[in-house]
């Protein structure tokens, strides 16, 4: 017996910021993330970059991913690790009855 298919789903991934970081010369690793509960469909590491060096909103970095996912609600964000600072997130959600989902991270 063949299962359901899965439904494809496309999560398109937005990083800039809207503040001046210009004399900031630490080191930030972001990382993008798909997650169905406890299970990771999917996720990526950036390059290191120096937080000034983080685009405009008119120079964002975008990634797209599509997936192959039934219709549960995914969970979908950034993760950022600031050298000898710390790290933290960006959390949204992709309901179930979404079949697309821009995620915009402005970073302050």
């Amino acid at each position: 017996m063949l299962g359901k298919a899965l439904d494809s789903r496309l999560v398109t991934f937005k990083l800039y910021t809207d503040q001046d970081f210009s004399t900031d010369e630490s080191n930030i690793t972001f990382s993008i993330f798909i997650k169905d509960g406890g299970t990771h469909l999917f996720d990526s590491t950036y390059a290191v970059m120096k937080v000034k060096d983080i685009p405009k909103v008119a120079n964002a970095i975008v990634a797209e991913k599509k997936i192959q996912a039934n219709n549960n609600r995914l969970v979908v964000g950034f993760n950022y690790n600031i050298e000898n600072v710390g790290t933290s997130w960006y959390v949204d959600t992709l309901s179930a009855t979404q079949k697309s989902k821009v995620v915009e991270f402005n970073f302050r």
